[in-house]
């Protein structure tokens, strides 16, 4: 990319990425602390990913995305997972008019800008079945008519580490199409003290506005594809997924029997794709190793299935992934 070049687009990132402070600020009225969580959002909703979130009840996951929703000006929907959930009640049917004599398309929930599937592991397969079309198709099929669904779109799942008991496990072909899945931890000392200040109230608890129209979140998306990554960091990007697969041809012969399957090459587009939206949060008009670093964890860790082996010795994908890291070359 020559110097003119960089320098317009960087002219573009400044005038499309002038919302970021503005949407943090208005986000942190109401969630306090997770800026992780929040960011990582951000990434999936530039990025045009679906998220995955785990951690345990209370953390505010679905407080975050439901304010995230309304600050952006989107329609947002919450669909709680259960064992009795039928596809039906995830994109919609076709009702009968008697009057009529004929039937017409009644839309599910799955209608709407960004879904907060919550407690995804615990509906059966049929409705994984639906809810992956839409993941990936970005299209519902309703009896033999296909419906688009409207951009931006994005599913933002939620499972619970701790309670497995009447889960199902999410098919690998489900859990590879989400660009990431983060880990939502606990809050700091004082970051919990803000929150009890806040929230441990019967009354006029805080509220957002929206502050950034739905638009500018799919011009953001366009300026991404010009962010600039350099070739060796293209080659950095796909030797760390490589590793995932033959991990003796990069120095990590230790790491094979602790890895049945590695990563897809769905890992691969995304880790750039999310870079380069670490890059444009920050403002930069080209992406660094922090950028591709930053995010390896999150675009990895639920695409490494671990052998028994590793299970056996309780070593997680976080640990593989930091091992990555340490021994793979930063360009």
């Amino acid at each position: 990319m020559s110097t003119f070049d960089l320098v317009a687009v960087n002219e573009r990132i400044a005038r499309e990425s002038g919302f970021i402070e503005h949407l943090l600020e208005e986000i942190g009225k109401v969630v306090i602390g997770q800026q992780y969580m929040i960011e990582r959002l951000l990434i999936g909703l530039l990025g045009g990913g679906h998220v995955l979130l785990e951690g345990v009840p209370g953390l505010a996951k679905t407080l975050t995305v439901s304010t995230l929703a309304r600050t952006i000006g989107t329609h947002f929907q919450r669909i709680q997972f259960t064992p009795d959930l039928l596809p039906a009640d995830l994109i919609g049917t076709l009702v009968y008019n008697p009057k009529e004599m004929e039937y017409f398309v009644k839309k599910g929930p799955i209608f709407a800008n960004l879904i907060l599937a919550d407690e995804i592991n615990r509906a059966p397969a049929k409705v994984q079945s639906a809810l992956l079309e839409a993941m990936q198709e970005r299209q519902v099929t309703i009896g033999e008519t296909t419906f688009p669904l409207e951009e931006p779109f994005l599913v933002l799942a939620t499972q619970n580490p701790i309670e497995q008991e009447g889960t199902y496990p999410l098919p690998e072909a489900q859990v590879d199409r989400f660009m990431l899945k983060i880990k939502v931890g606990y809050p700091l000392r004082e970051e919990e003290l803000r929150i009890m200040r806040t929230m441990a109230r019967t009354q006029e608890k805080p509220s957002v506005q929206q502050v950034v129209p739905a638009e500018a979140i799919l011009r953001a998306r366009a300026v991404l594809d010009a962010i600039y990554i350099d070739e060796r960091l293209e080659q950095y990007i796909v030797d760390l997924v490589m590793a995932t697969r033959h991990p003796a041809e990069y120095r990590l012969a230790e790491l094979e029997p602790l890895i049945d399957f590695g990563a897809s090459p769905r890992a691969t587009i995304y880790l750039n794709l999310a870079a380069r939206a670490h890059a444009f949060l920050r403002h930069r008009a080209f992406v660094t190793p922090e950028d591709v670093r930053a995010l390896a964890p999150d675009v990895l860790r639920h695409r490494l299935a671990l052998s028994y082996e590793a299970e056996a010795e309780s070593i997680t994908p976080e640990e593989i992934i930091a091992r990555l890291l340490h021994t793979i070359e930063v360009p």
